[in-house]
C-alpha cells in the first residue's frame, strides 16, 4: 500500500501534465496565439519531467535520472519564459 500512493500520484501528474498540453496544443491549433504554443511545450516538457519522476524514483530505483529530470524543467521554464519574451515584444 505504501509504494502504491506515490505510484499513484507521480502517473496522476504525468496524465494531468500531459492532458493540459494536449489542450493547450488544441486550442493554438483554433486560434493560432502563439503563448498557447509555447505554453503547449512547457506542459509537454514537465509531462517528461513526471514520467521520468516516476521511473527514476519507482521502476529503476537504483538509477540516477536526476540531472535528466532537471533538465526537462529547466527546459520547461526556458521555453515558457522565451514565450513570453518573445510575445512581449511584438
Amino acid at each position: 500500500m505504501d509504494s502504491l500512493f506515490p505510484a499513484a500520484v507521480y502517473l496522476l501528474c504525468f496524465l494531468t501534465s500531459g492532458a493540459c498540453a494536449g489542450l493547450l496544443a488544441r486550442s493554438y491549433r483554433r486560434t493560432g496565439m502563439r503563448l498557447l504554443l509555447w505554453s503547449s511545450l512547457c506542459f509537454v516538457l514537465l509531462a517528461g519531467n513526471n514520467l521520468i519522476v516516476f521511473v527514476d524514483l519507482l521502476v529503476l530505483p537504483a538509477a540516477d535520472f536526476r540531472l535528466l529530470r532537471h533538465s526537462l524543467s529547466l527546459g520547461a521554464v526556458a521555453v515558457l519564459l522565451f514565450g513570453f519574451i518573445w510575445d512581449l515584444e511584438e
